[in-house]
């Protein structure tokens, strides 16, 4: 397996050196309220990345092998806000939790929640931010957070979504992000995060100041590096957490297979965000892990080196259009025809499973980095099932990241409508949009998330009425 090298720990350190002056405070003395047997610490003082604060996010792996999945190890207050600066009015904790990797071995994780103030709420959406990174300074749980630095050292894509759960939050709901990528940043490990996600909606669920029901509706959201895990989520629900009440999943830019994901984007535009996709499978799957190592070129070794420990905007800017299936000198030529390779590949692969909640996908056609194809045979692959929900539409007037955006009201209100108990259509749907930000409801949406957006700036309490 790629290990974390010397140069990673130096860039992750250099990233966070502004904020590591004064008491650095997960461990403060103890509230009195309780989670369950877990108390609440008090929010720290400073915002502390990860690589600094193992206490909360690598505790003990004894500790962790105590716990169910879902169970609460820690829980602390938190001040999140926009871009690190800007103050978000909310209810806001982090729970570390138990979950497990994709070997069935317990791992420690973390999740951000999130209510309106002093809600007690009957609907909440797991929110798949697409963290996209290696690093664990690059995690939501601390770009969220108030005098967080990540935005400024290439975290740029957490705090653009984040804008998206606080339209979930204007809408009364709780919402619950976890760090799905895990303790090691295994970006593009689909199935890691899919159990990651389950357990941290089980923590939310029984995490007393939360204050939700055992019942509660859950939804499920994520685009990109977040449709990762919320596509396998929905898939292992049935069998990993079959006791969660999942009513629907939205997801965009689905990244279904990344075989031809690799083959299309192999010498592109996008090539290196897909080095750094390849380079976290090798964190979950050790055997990969240890053909990167050995077969790597020498140029790939160094890339590999470097991207180890950056954030989505310098791992996607180091050399794009780079050939990186010729990186990787294996006996077949091929690297697709690697029985590793092919292994992972099979592993991380969506349409084992027909999700057992409805689905709403949304896809450009073209997607320059995500092929609509392998879309297209997924939702197909569901829709033989007489039992499946799923409705797709794709955008004919998008790309990758404006489809994103164009496509999240238009998710947002079929969300709502499953969590407002809303019946679903039956069966499945296909249709083709010129453009979804065209969608008169979804402007609407659009507006009030705007006008909301710019007076939580000023203070006003997010979905407060």
């Amino acid at each position: 397996m790629i290990m974390r090298t010397r140069l990673s720990r130096r860039v992750a350190a250099l990233a966070v050196a502004v904020t590591a002056i004064g008491p650095m405070v997960s461990g403060a003395v103890a509230s009195a309220e309780p989670a369950g047997t877990v108390p609440v610490q008090p929010a720290p003082a400073i915002a502390v990345p990860p690589e600094l604060d193992a206490a909360f996010y690598r505790p003990p792996a004894e500790v962790v092998a105590g716990k169910r999945p879902g169970e609460i190890i820690a829980a602390r207050e938190v001040h999140v806000a926009n871009a690190g600066l800007i103050p978000l009015n909310v209810d806001a904790w982090q729970v570390s939790y138990r979950s497990n990797n994709t070997r069935d071995e317990p791992i420690a994780a973390v999740a951000t929640l999130l209510k309106p103030r002093g809600s007690a709420p009957d609907k909440m959406v797991s929110m798949q931010i697409a963290e996209d990174s290696l690093a664990a300074y690059c995690s939501p749980s601390y770009a969220v957070r108030q005098w967080s630095v990540a935005t400024a050292v290439g975290q740029i894509v957490v705090p653009l979504e984040f804008v998206v759960a606080q339209a979930q939050l204007q809408q009364g709901w709780a919402v619950v992000i976890p760090d799905h990528q895990g303790p090691d940043s295994a970006f593009g490990a689909g199935p890691l995060g899919a159990r990651i996600t389950l357990d941290g909606m089980r923590a939310a669920r029984d995490f007393a100041p939360m204050r939700l029901a055992p019942d509660t509706r859950i939804g499920m959201y994520g685009y990109s590096g977040g449709a990762i895990v919320t596509g396998h989520a929905a898939e292992l629900k049935q069998t990993y957490a079959p006791e969660l009440n999942i009513v629907g999943a939205a997801e965009g830019g689905v990244p279904a297979d990344f075989g031809p994901l690799l083959d299309i984007g192999n010498g592109q535009m996008w090539s290196g965000m897909i080095m750094a996709a390849v380079l976290g499978l090798g964190r979950e799957y050790p055997e990969f892990g240890e053909l990167l190592a050995r077969d790597l070129d020498p140029l790939g070794q160094g890339l590999a080196l470097i991207k180890g420990g950056l954030c989505v905007q310098y791992n996607t800017a180091l050399l794009p259009f780079a050939n990186l299936k010729g990186m990787l000198r294996v006996p077949e030529g091929d690297p697709m025809r690697n029985p590793v390779v092919r292994e992972v590949l099979d592993q991380t692969r969506m349409g084992k499973a027909v999700p057992d909640m409805p689905m709403f996908i949304w896809q450009a056609n073209p997607d320059e980095l995500i092929p609509v194809g392998p879309v297209n045979t997924l939702v197909d692959t569901y829709c033989r099932n007489p039992e499946a929900d799923v409705q797709y539409v794709r955008e004919h007037l998008g790309e990758h990241i404006t489809t994103e955006v164009s496509g999240s009201a238009t998710a947002l209100l079929w969300l709502r409508d499953r969590l407002d108990g809303v019946p679903v259509a039956q069966g499945c749907s296909t249709s083709d949009a010129g453009l979804l930000a065209l969608n008169p409801d979804g402007l609407s949406l659009l507006a009030g998330t705007f006008g909301e957006t710019i007076a939580s700036l000023f203070g006003k309490a997010v979905g407060t009425r």
